[in-house]
């Protein structure tokens, strides 16, 4: 899991804000199809928003976590039931400020 700097984190808010969710949580909670998801969507599109159903802030951190331990990428922000997560391409569309 890589770690953003603030001023890094506070850009891809910015650039995050008018993107939708590309995946979604349901209830039955973050299955390996739900990963595989976050795994293409992330392939695509670099900055991801991710809708989570689950009413438990805890619950939501765990997926957070999992989420960005088990695709190698970055947490964002966490705003109610939204996740906003980054990964670098392997040819990085967005760049980020140092």
């Amino acid at each position: 899991m890589k770690t953003l700097t603030t001023e890094q984190k506070q850009y891809l808010k910015g650039l995050a804000h008018n993107r939708q969710p590309v995946v979604m949580i349901g209830n039955h909670g973050l299955t390996p199809a739900v990963l595989k998801e976050i795994e293409l969507a992330l392939n695509a599109h670099e900055l991801i928003k991710i809708k989570a159903a689950s009413n438990e802030l805890e619950t939501r951190r765990a997926w957070m976590a999992e989420i960005c331990a088990s695709s190698g990428a970055a947490p964002v922000q966490q705003i109610g039931k939204v996740l906003i997560i980054y990964r670098a391409g392997s040819k990085p569309a967005i760049t980020l400020p140092k």
